[in-house]
């Protein structure tokens, strides 16, 4: 494994208590930073912190509830003294249906999780970040924000948002020591395929180049430089985790 410098770091790792986030946070913490695991589910956020080390600790957090979002954020900096670096992973497939017949109540609980929970993390960090002149946040969308899965419409609008929001926030922030990318990995075997028909799952790895899916320490591997101070320059960013797949 490649050395990456976060020493004295700290960070916030959203669904950090397994798949993405949890490798996410343990390569963090394996890198010299303070990590703080956000999750739902607050007991099992624990274990995956208890499981990291003595740089972790796991937090019950819902990205929807802006007022907790923020709460926590605050909570960490006044502990820590700071929020450094910012990795949105939490985020929900939801069912496969055809566009025209896609249940509202799911299309907006997507939203609500994927793009407004980030946009609500990002929003609780931002501010301290600007007071220091230092931050990185790296946001988590997908391939299929780029390309559009069929039978996935609100997952992959959701993600072509959470890339759109990325190039808007790294302008915005351009000025300062702060940069502002996301990753647009194709399918991770991770507990997000419980929410996918086989046939979906079928159709994503056919579309893989590589004929595998990616593994989330190949994904934390990109997300940890993207976090360190050595990432000076790039910002607005998106890249690619496809194996291939990805056209531009």
């Amino acid at each position: 494994m490649n050395q990456i410098d976060l020493n004295g770091r700290v960070a916030i790792v959203t669904g950090g208590a397994q798949g993405i986030g949890r490798a996410v946070a343990a390569r963090f913490a394996a890198s010299g930073a303070k990590v703080e695991l956000w999750d739902m589910d607050g007991k099992l956020a624990a274990e995956a912190a208890a499981g990291i080390g003595p740089n972790a600790t796991g937090v019950a957090i819902d990205v929807t509830d802006a007022q907790a979002v923020k709460a926590a954020a605050d909570a960490l900096e006044a502990r820590l003294g700071s929020v450094d670096i910012l990795v949105t992973s939490a985020g929900i497939a939801g069912p496969n249906h055809k566009t025209w017949d896609y249940p509202l109540d799911d299309w907006a609980k997507i939203m609500r999780i994927n793009v407004d929970g980030t946009l609500h993390c990002c929003q609780a960090v931002i501010p301290g970040m600007l007071r220091r002149n230092y931050g990185r946040l790296v946001l988590v969308a997908s391939i299929a924000g780029k390309e559009g899965n069929p039978n996935a419409s609100a997952y992959s609008a959701s993600k072509a948002a959470v890339i759109a929001l990325t190039k808007s926030l790294g302008k915005e922030l351009a000025g300062q020591d702060i940069a502002v990318n996301c990753v647009t990995p194709a399918a991770a075997r991770t507990r997000i395929f419980d929410q996918m028909s086989e046939e979906q799952i079928g159709y994503m790895l056919s579309k893989i180049p590589r004929g595998r899916f990616v593994q989330p320490d190949e994904i934390a591997a990109m997300i940890a430089f993207l976090a360190s101070a050595e990432n000076s320059f790039t910002t607005a960013g998106v890249f690619d985790l496809s194996g291939g797949r990805a056209t531009y």
